[in-house]
């Protein structure tokens, strides 16, 4: 590992010199592009340089040691001395092994939610409105912008199904473990006997993909124009600017008519429509590895139920790491840094163990 990461420090510092190149300086697309790469290797590079630095401060106590201390309290500070710097060498040594597992190529990437309502009707469309506000609070807090799509309205406020994405960054390594099913227990306003009901929300988190990134033949698309609308009479609009793109040879429908202008919405449409066939290709490739099947927190199957939302007990619990949290209002408000940062952690030692083996 001493060696690998030699050569990353030795990397980095070869960047460093290369951005301070007049002709690198000046040139934006060059500079930013080694910007990007220094940025990625800053984590692992300091982690390392702090490494050394108590190695060697750990390498001169004992040889100071070894070499015999008359003075007993200067011993004494030398021991306590090299004692501490192995001990934080142990710690940078875990942090370094997380560091240097593989890394989600997609992790970078913005991210195309799509929410739906499940089973249990109005209360399912109701909950399924509760997530995406939930979601877009979130976004919020880490200053990421929120562009929706498409978003298919109830009369009661409720949201039977919408599409959106998120940009910013890290967007897709925080909220890819929330794909799959959601399920509430409440009781519902229209509940007169105050019975609790059950209702599930499919979620589905997708990296967002550039329709160059992915091959699609003309000919497998059937593309038509429709007027935009909503519950109510919102969003109508007389022009018909929103696009459904049919992909033949799966069957899969993407609509967008939020943006005014039909070129924007088929570029979002074709977006969405990328990221899909990606997302169910990589989902084929990764039920043939047995690490995958295995995995702590999930396959992130959209019909694998990870998460209960309790609403009379006011607590959230995620089936796939057996967490549960006593905060629902917190993490309905947008809150969920507590359950995310759980849910990288168990993946983590999850690629550790996996590695290990």
């Amino acid at each position: 590992m001493l060696d690998k990461l030699k050569e990353i420090d030795k990397k980095y510092s070869e960047i460093e010199r290369r951005m301070a190149l007049p002709e690198v300086y000046t040139d934006v697309n060059a500079y930013a592009k080694l910007a990007k790469e220094q940025k990625e290797l800053r984590p692992v590079v300091e982690a390392y340089r702090r490494y050394v630095g108590y190695m060697n401060t750990a390498g001169e106590a004992w040889k100071l040691l070894k070499a015999g201390v008359d003075d007993a309290d200067f011993k004494e500070m030398l021991q306590e001395e090299y004692e501490n710097a192995r001990a934080r060498m142990e710690e940078i040594q875990q942090e370094l092994k997380i560091l240097l597992l593989p890394r989600d190529p997609n992790d970078s990437k913005n991210v195309i939610v799509e929410i739906r309502g499940g089973a249990g009707g109005d209360e399912a469309a109701l909950f399924a409105y509760n997530l995406f506000r939930m979601y877009c609070m979130y976004a919020e807090s880490k200053r990421w912008k929120i562009e929706t799509a498409n978003i298919n309205e109830t009369e009661i406020g409720g949201i039977k199904e919408v599409s959106f994405i998120i940009q910013g960054e890290g967007a897709y390594s925080r909220l890819k473990f929330e794909s799959g099913v959601h399920r509430v227990q409440r009781v519902p306003e229209t509940e007169a006997s105050g019975r609790i009901h059950t209702s599930t929300v499919t979620v589905a988190v997708l990296p967002e993909i550039d329709p160059v990134d992915v091959e699609i033949n003309p000919a497998d698309l059937q593309i038509d124009t429709f007027r935009a609308s909503g519950a109510g009479g919102q969003h109508v609009n007389k022009a018909e600017s929103a696009i459904r793109i049919t992909h033949l040879p799966t069957g899969m429908v993407v609509e967008c008519q939020d943006e005014r202008s039909q070129h924007k919405n088929r570029e979002r449409a074709m977006k969405i429509l990328a990221s899909r066939l990606y997302e169910e290709e990589r989902r084929k490739q990764s039920e043939a590895l047995a690490a995958e099947r295995k995995s702590q927190v999930g396959t992130g199957d959209r019909s694998e139920r990870i998460r209960t939302y309790n609403f009379p007990q006011g607590r959230v619990t995620d089936h796939r790491i057996g967490l549960t949290l006593y905060k629902i209002d917190e993490i309905m408000n947008g809150d969920l840094d507590e359950l995310i940062d759980a849910l990288v952690t168990a993946d983590q030692a999850e690629k550790l163990k996996t590695g290990v083996e």
